[in-house]
């Protein structure tokens, strides 16, 4: 079959599908997947066909130091034009496919596949359906309001999309397709069972016991290995003495470098460690001052390399960069910005593989050194561990397959 992945979103949002789209093509299938221009070296750096899709929603989701109310304002309509030129190079795209997989940013794929009458199915990265087991990611928060609470705000939740529901009218009413809310696609999908598979493990979030048939949670699908060789000094600096800690915040700190940079040396000097910095979107020491013997600033690393090579990692908790310390038995001090971060976050610390949790807003530099003196304690990264050795029996790009196979054999027997 000839595959498209629509990857609406930021780097994190983008490399799980390298290692998907790998496992497609090695199953025999043609995979294109969609993204933002700038990640297209990711795409075909692991043999996949990459289609430009506009806009990339880290940069607009770039957190201010003041959020303003003109700020606020202007988000509703810029992200609705980022999502809906992304759904219109989205349906150029599955003009030449077969099958159009979408992530969770792209709730218009359904309606495009709906309209080209071509299958479609979700991979979300994300747990997104409502539930009473935990709270809407929405909220930007892991409180829990309790069963009937967590489910009833999940489907206020959804509704609230404004930018997603209004991207995807404006495309139904460029189709010529009738006018349909959120919440009857919503129960038109649950109708037909329409496959959603979850990229994360089951182990860290389990599924929940309400989900309707056609939700699963299939297990991490971890980023296809690409050729890298390490920078000489970042080798020399590992090799100068005991394991560093890891700092990042991936693609969700910018404009806050200036502020992050001085908290961030303060934290790992009182705590007495050394440390790597990641200089991700927030350009993290990348420019700064000279950062003395004990600390380094680098760009980009594959997590399987440099994970297990560390003390623990400080980050954001996206679902990638969760899965990924998990992956390398490693523990986290977890900084969560909002959507499923706080959750992440929250898993953490309830498997034991993270101290606590220290929202980005609140970030100092005596939170920080007391978390990062506490996450060194052996027990962390003995959980962290255990935690690793479960998921190295896992392949979640296998349930992908799966499904693609299943869809193309029942397209074979009824074309």
């Amino acid at each position: 079959m000839r595959v498209l992945i629509c990857a609406v979103g930021s780097r994190g949002d983008v490399v799980p599908f390298t290692g998907v789209g790998t496992a497609l093509r090695q199953a025999g299938h043609t995979v294109t997947i969609a993204a933002h221009p700038s990640y297209a070296p990711l795409v075909t750096g692991a043999g996949l066909r990459a289609h430009p899709m506009p806009g990339d929603l880290g940069v607009l989701l770039d957190l201010p130091e003041r959020s303003t109310p003109a700020y606020q304002a202007g988000r509703v309509p810029r992200l609705t034009e980022l999502l809906y030129g992304a759904a219109r190079a989205t349906l150029e795209a599955a003009a030449d496919a077969d099958l159009l997989l979408v992530n969770g940013s792209a709730p218009f794929g359904y309606d495009i596949a709906e309209a080209l009458g071509i299958p479609s199915a979700g991979l979300f990265s994300q747990p997104m359906t409502p539930t009473s087991a935990f709270p809407p990611i929405v909220l930007h928060s892991a409180r829990s309001w309790g069963p009937r609470g967590n489910r009833l705000l999940g489907e206020v939740g959804l509704r609230s999309m404004i930018p997603f529901h209004r991207a995807t009218a404006r495309l139904r009413r460029d189709l010529g397709l009738p006018r349909r809310s959120a919440g009857a696609t919503a129960a038109r999908q649950a109708r037909e069972g329409w496959p959603i598979l979850h990229g994360y493990s089951p182990a860290v979030l389990p599924r929940p016991a309400d989900w309707r048939p056609g939700l699963e949670v299939v297990g991490y699908w971890w980023p296809a290995p690409v050729p890298w060789e390490p920078p000489g000094r970042l080798v020399d600096f590992l090799a100068a003495g005991p394991p560093p800690v890891l700092v990042g915040f991936g693609s969700m700190a910018g404009g806050h470098g200036a502020r992050l940079l001085p908290l961030v040396l303060a934290a790992l000097r009182a705590a007495g460690v050394r440390g790597i910095l990641q200089a991700g979107r927030a350009g993290l020491g990348a420019d700064g001052p000279d950062l003395g013997p004990d600390v380094i600033a680098i760009g980009d690393a594959p997590h399987e390399w440099l994970l297990p090579r560390v003390a623990a990692v400080v980050h954001h908790a996206g679902a990638g960069t969760t899965g990924s310390t998990l992956r390398a038995g490693v523990p986290s001090v977890p900084t969560p910005v909002f959507a499923d971060q706080p959750l992440w976050s929250k898993r953490l610390v309830e498997l034991g593989c993270a101290p606590a949790v220290i929202p980005f807003r609140r970030l100092s530099g005596e939170r920080l050194a007391a978390a990062v003196r506490e996450v060194l304690q052996p027990r962390y990264r003995d959980a962290a561990q255990a935690m690793a050795r479960r998921l190295a029996d896992e392949d979640g790009t296998r349930a992908v397959v799966e499904l693609v196979d299943r869809i193309s054999a029942s397209r074979a027997a009824n074309p």
